[in-house]
């Protein structure tokens, strides 16, 4: 359900802004967008896993409020984000 490190730090080098930057938005949103997508494949064979969901949920909203966070900030940089993940709204 969750992430190997080597793929978070795939994740980290593919949206950083410098070559130092672990926490800017874009990276945080798509280390959770990463494991928002694994836990959605997890329910497809666990569907009782309500334990989990209530973590998915959580998941979801803090993404949406980096979301906001970075709209509210740098409007080209949310748009970015947006089609480099192929999130909707």
């Amino acid at each position: 359900m969750s992430i190997t490190q080597e793929r978070k730090q795939a994740l980290i080098k593919e949206h950083a802004r410098v070559s130092n930057d672990t926490g800017s938005p874009e990276i945080q949103i798509a280390i959770l967008s990463e494991r928002i997508s694994n836990l959605t494949d997890h329910f497809k064979s666990h569907a009782k896993d309500n334990h989990s969901r209530r973590g998915l949920l959580k998941m979801v909203s803090q993404r949406r409020r980096l979301l906001d966070y970075l709209k509210r900030i740098d409007d080209s940089r949310y748009r970015a984000i947006i089609e480099k993940l192929g999130l909707r709204r």
